[in-house]
């Protein structure tokens, strides 16, 4: 079974380059972050079209997360963190698909900080990670896809002396994101490619993809039942040079016996 998660940027806007990669790569299950568009401008129709059934969780102008599926139904566990069901701010959805519990996520960026969106990110993170604890306790495999807006290494950033103010890069951060791997979460890139220099995200200014001055941001977190299972795991970095395409690049798993 392959995996995917995809910070679409857009998902309206990028619609033909989304179609385009699915069609290409023919994942079994995705996570989709940033969708950008309201419950109700979910391109439902196109993603049936394309082979998907479709669960997602939208809102105005920001945000916004999607699972999509071609094998099998996509049961609804719960969309927002427990601790916080009536956050605003659309970026947790989690189902159960073909056997496997599915968390799609996007955690808040935090920039600038020190200020209130810095504080938010952290409570998020606190939250998201409590409720990691909880799943990870019911010893069912599980997987948590999607953008952290984190880097948790050097090696996970370009010239990492240039962020380390930055939110995506503050120790608090990169510390929440190890607490997580304690818990007994295993990082499926760098349990694969534990140090090879590895990127998920080019900015638009500076040529940055050109220049392959990116980050690793997006990231497959798995339980403890799915270790032995994971088989192969890379980028789909071409995607990213595509016209009018995201500045993330998908990222994907595959998991055997599933």
């Amino acid at each position: 079974m392959k995996i995917a998660t995809y910070n679409v940027n857009g998902i309206n806007g990028r619609l033909p380059v989304l179609l385009r990669w699915l069609s290409e790569t023919s994942p079994d299950i995705v996570c989709l972050q940033e969708l950008k568009a309201p419950q109700e401008k979910f391109p439902e129709q196109a993603i049936l079209d394309a082979g998907y059934e479709a669960l997602w969780h939208g809102q105005k102008s920001w945000n916004g997360v999607a699972i999509l599926s071609k094998v099998g139904p996509i049961e609804e566990v719960r969309r927002g963190l427990p601790s916080d069901p009536d956050d605003a701010q659309s970026r947790f959805l989690e189902a159960n698909v073909a056997g496997i519990r599915i968390a799609c996520l996007y955690l808040p960026n935090g920039n600038p900080i020190p200020g209130p969106k810095f504080e938010y990110k952290l409570a998020w993170f606190s939250s998201f990670s409590a409720h990691a604890k909880e799943l990870i306790s019911l010893g069912i495999p599980v997987v948590l896809a999607g953008d952290y807006n984190v880097m948790p290494e050097e090696m996970d950033v370009y010239k990492p002396e240039r962020w380390v103010d930055d939110a995506l890069f503050r120790p608090e951060i990169r510390e929440a994101f190890r607490e997580l791997k304690r818990q007994g979460w295993i990082d499926a890139i760098r349990k694969l490619y534990p140090e090879e220099k590895i990127y998920t995200f080019w900015d638009y200014f500076r040529n940055a993809y050109g220049r392959d001055a990116g980050l690793r941001i997006d990231h497959f977190l798995l339980s403890p039942q799915l270790e032995s299972c994971l088989i192969a795991a890379g980028v789909n970095k071409n995607v990213r040079g595509w016209e009018k395409s995201s500045d993330h690049a998908p990222v994907w798993i595959e998991l055997s016996g599933s």
